[in-house]
């Protein structure tokens, strides 16, 4: 009985994969291959072996003739099912056209011998085959076949390759389709060469699709590997290659080896590339947005725009108006947001207005004036974020992006278009996110900023409509200006601006003119000729009567007094590490290179701890014990204290409260298993880590001819040192434990996290200039979740997962909850798909559908504050046991809760 089918591909000339029609969504049909019987064509080559002579012309002929056209097949007998995939050997036609008879006519199949008596049909095929032998035609032309080499593997020097086929149009057929946005294509170079590549399409990613028997498809996955193969499979196509994907090595630390902390290792050839694939119809990716079966990727915009300038606004309209009908991947797409152009803000205020531009604060905010009410309104340039002035290696481009502002902008007429306003958080007040145009040309300020390397964009979050009005433009010019090297995207390092007077220089001297308050000095600058007024940081001295009217606060005479007759007219040292809001410098004094003013005026009790400035420093726990010794003395201050009536205070739990979402850039820098799971991390995309890499570069020069530990010198517990790690190296440390009988202490190192046992002969007081930044490593655990412990016959799979998933690796967290300095941390990794398709994704949930971790009910007391999250870390659970994996490899068991 003839059945009929669509030819999806021809893997040979004598070889056909059929399918079935799409089912009412889209869903892929069943599929078979189909023989063709009585004949037989050369095979196609692989990585492991070259074409059979002729092979690619064959398949290029049947290729041409069938695919994608609607084909009559009767099957003469089957093979058994070895892949769920029936296998026939028959004959085909289309239109009433025998695919056999064509091939033999074109002479691209010979006849199999058959034992069976020749019919009329196997004696015309014969004849067939005899008139192509005769002409020569086919595989049977006494040429031979043209010589060519087919490059199954991607090319080895992938830089190389885009940096000579960027932008240029190749055509191609593709062989395979691995999901909707990933092509196998076989580029037609113009040499004769085969080369074959994989191709990400630019501008959007559509859901993974099963590779594997067995292995589950994401959401949506199937439907567009689908769109895209009855689309483009074997079909000629023209290839843009545009980029290499974006390198994604890990972040070395100082305790960390192997080639990822080698940045002079060669990188690997590229496994994919990203360009564009055009088919006589159009491009696929547009049409694949447009059904709701891919979403647009931010990134890609600037690549798009220089090589066809447009095509990331079409997939932008083809995105919204999937999301308006709701289609496939946009179907719990939230309802349009009320349209911007109502002409008001949330706040009341004009959104679209003509200005004067009348301060310009950074590199990304300026004040301006409105032209009809002359009200000032302070902005920031919408999605772009300037250098910072206190990172080192940035603070001359902040100076230069300020300056480009200055000039362009300041008394000049502007045209205001708010996009969008950032809501109040911590510390930063609501603030008003603009485009804002210029001149003559209407030029957008904040694209001419990108353009000279002035200022970074910012990555939003997928559906995240707070951004620049002309994102990708945006896009495309930061990508200009890092290929070009400029500003911020340059290799070379920029030293630091040089200032008029460094009052921030760690240890510079001073002497003490007048003391005007206990924690308030000014200070003259001999070799400058200079004076300033320097207030402590970290703690808060009672305020002394400025005139006769005015009356002092308890004991602030006395601090006064005792800063006058400890420090008036002395030769100190001062750190400043911070402005307060008049312009005054908040810092540190030493005296004799030693005492600190701050820790004696609170070991007097003429002072307390202020914990918010307190806490970021690194010698906060020296203020806080010589507080809690001036309270057990009860001095001056604390002469009334009543230490048992405040250890009866209950502590407010604030467990049942979720935090407030805050996700953060981290490095598991250190993992430590002693005492069931413990790591620390480092806090990336911050001011710190800038810091820390200059100290360390001067740490290390200092430490090059180190001297010898004073005489008698013994560590005691809590004392900031330069200890000597087992690489060789110093580092910043903090004694934990100290046996002057072992001479040998307990230490950690604050910068990285990890813990040693170091001999006296290798620890040496921490010089007071490398005392001002904080220590960079934070104590954390993991939230709701806890490993199996040491007695499961799992733990050392458990740590050896954790460290696969986590050791030196780039993550997200979000920040659960607080205990004490112990982050509880949930941890995403920004590579993993899974991630960024489930906001509630994590390796916390990772870790419990490996069977290797349970959720710590006894110990996590916030877990009620955060239902969804526990909701996902049960599926995970559920998930494990059902496959057995980990501890639930032998039956549904639990650890003890």
């Amino acid at each position: 009985m003839s059945m009929k089918a669509i030819v999806k591909s021809v893997l040979s000339g004598d070889s056909l994969v059929l399918r079935g029609r799409a089912g009412p969504q889209g869903q892929p049909p069943k599929e078979r291959i189909l023989h063709l019987a009585d004949i037989a064509a050369p095979r196609l080559g692989t990585a492991s072996r070259e074409d059979e002579p002729w092979a690619y012309e064959s398949r290029e002929f049947l290729r041409a003739l069938a695919v994608g056209k609607e084909v009559s097949f009767v099957s003469t007998h089957s093979l058994p099912n070895s892949d769920d995939i029936t296998r026939d050997f028959g004959n085909a036609e289309i239109a009433g056209v025998s695919l056999t008879t064509e091939l033999l006519r074109a002479g691209w199949a010979k006849l199999k011998d058959v034992k069976r008596e020749p019919t009329e049909e196997d004696l015309r095929k014969r004849e067939l085959e005899s008139e192509a032998k005769s002409a020569g035609r086919g595989l049977w032309n006494p040429h031979g076949p043209q010589a060519r080499a087919v490059h199954h593997t991607m090319p080895t020097d992938s830089y190389a390759f885009v940096s000579e086929w960027k932008g240029k149009s190749i055509d191609a057929i593709v062989e395979q389709v691995r999901d909707g946005s990933t092509l196998r294509v076989r580029l037609l170079m113009p040499d004769g060469e085969h080369q074959i590549v994989n191709i990400a399409l630019a501008g959007v990613r559509s859901a993974r699709a099963s590779s594997k028997q067995g292995e589950a498809s994401e959401q949506w996955g199937e439907e567009a590997k689908f769109f895209t193969e009855s689309r483009l499979l074997q079909r000629p196509v023209r290839v843009q290659i545009l980029s290499l994907p974006t390198s994604s090595v890990p972040i070395a630390t100082p305790f960390q080896n192997g080639p990822n902390g080698n940045p002079s290792a060669a990188a690997a050839p590229a496994s994919i590339f990203i360009g564009t694939v055009l088919h006589p119809a159009g491009n696929v990716a547009e049409h694949l947005v447009a059904a709701g079966l891919a979403r647009v990727v931010d990134w890609h915009a600037g690549m798009l725009q220089a090589a066809s300038g447009g095509s990331m606004e079409k997939l932008r309209a083809a995105e919204k108006t999937a999301k308006e009908k709701r289609l496939c991947l946009y179907v719990n797409a939230p309802v349009a947001a009320a349209a911007k152009s109502n002409g008001v803000t949330s706040n009341g205020q004009s959104r679209v207005f003509e200005a004067t531009v009348i301060r310009v604060w950074s590199g990304d905010q300026i004040s301006v004036a409105e032209k009809e009410t002359s009200k000032e309104r302070r902005l920031q340039l919408s999605s772009i974020r300037g250098p910072k002035l206190s990172d080192p290696k940035q603070a001359q481009h902040a100076q230069d992006a300020r300056e480009f502002l200055r000039k362009r902008l300041i008394g000049k007429h502007v045209k205001v278009n708010v996009d969008f306003i950032r809501p109040r958080e911590g510390d930063f007040e609501e603030r008003e996110c603009a485009t804002i145009r210029y001149g003559n040309q209407n030029s957008n300020i904040a694209e001419q900023l990108l353009e000279k390397g002035l200022a970074g964009l910012i990555r939003h979050k997928r559906d995240d409509e707070d951004r620049a009005s002309e994102y990708d433009k945006l896009m495309a010019a930061e990508q200009a200006a890092a290929a070009a090297e400029k500003g911020i995207h340059a290799k070379k390092d920029i030293p630091p601006p040089k200032q008029p007077l460094n009052i921030s220089e760690v240890g510079y001297q001073a002497i003490v003119d007048y003391v005007a308050a206990g924690s308030r000095f000014k200070l003259v600058l001999p070799k400058d000729n200079q004076s300033l007024t320097l207030v402590l940081g970290g703690i808060r001295a009672p305020r002394t009567a400025r005139n006769p009217s005015e009356k002092s606060e308890p004991y602030g005479v006395e601090a006064a007094e005792f800063a006058s007759r400890r420090y008036m007219q002395r030769e100190v040292e001062f750190e400043v590490e911070t402005l307060d809001k008049s312009g005054g410098f908040i810092g540190t004094l030493y005296l004799n290179k030693t005492e600190n003013a701050a820790i004696a005026l609170v070991k007097e009790g003429l002072a307390t701890v202020h914990p918010s400035s307190a806490d970021s420093l690194a010698w906060a726990r020296q203020l806080y014990d010589a507080e809690t010794e001036a309270k057990a003395e009860k001095r001056h201050i604390w002469k009334e204290y009543d230490g048992e009536a405040e250890a009866v205070e209950a502590p407010v739990d604030d467990s049942s409260v979720p935090l407030k979402r805050e996700y953060i850039d981290v490095i598991v820098s250190d993992v430590r298993t002693a005492n069931g799971l413990g790591f620390s991390v480092q806090i990336l995309n911050t001011e710190g880590i800038a810091a820390l890499e200059k100290l360390m570069r001067d740490f290390s020069l200092h430490h090059k001819s180190p001297s010898a530990a004073p005489p008698n010198f013994a560590p005691k517990g809590g004392d900031l040192v330069s200890a000597r790690f087992s690489d060789g190296s110093w580092y910043r440390a903090k004694i934990r434990r100290a046996s002057a009988l072992k001479k040998e202490a307990e230490v950690t190192f604050i910068d990285y996290g990890n813990q040693d046992t170091v001999s006296f002969a290798d620890i040496r007081p921490l010089d007071q200039k490398f005392r001002s930044l904080p220590g960079q490593a934070h104590e954390a655990r993991l939230s709701f979740v806890k490993l199996v412990g040491p007695e499961s016959e799992y733990y050392a799979e458990a740590i050896d997962r954790f460290r696969a998933l986590c050791e030196g690796r780039k993550l997200v967290a979000n920040i659960d909850h607080k205990e004490g300095s112990v982050l509880h941390l949930r941890l995403m990794d920004p590579s993993d798909p899974a991630a960024a398709e489930d906001p509630l994704a994590c390796i916390n949930a990772d870790l419990l559908h490996d069977g290797v971790a349970s959720i710590d009910r006894k110990n996590c007391r916030y877990l009620a504050a955060y239902p969804q999250v526990v909701q996902r870390l049960q599926k995970s659970v559920v998930q494990a046991k059902k496959e057995r994996l980990g501890m639930f490899e032998f039956g549904d068991v639990e650890e003890d809760e």
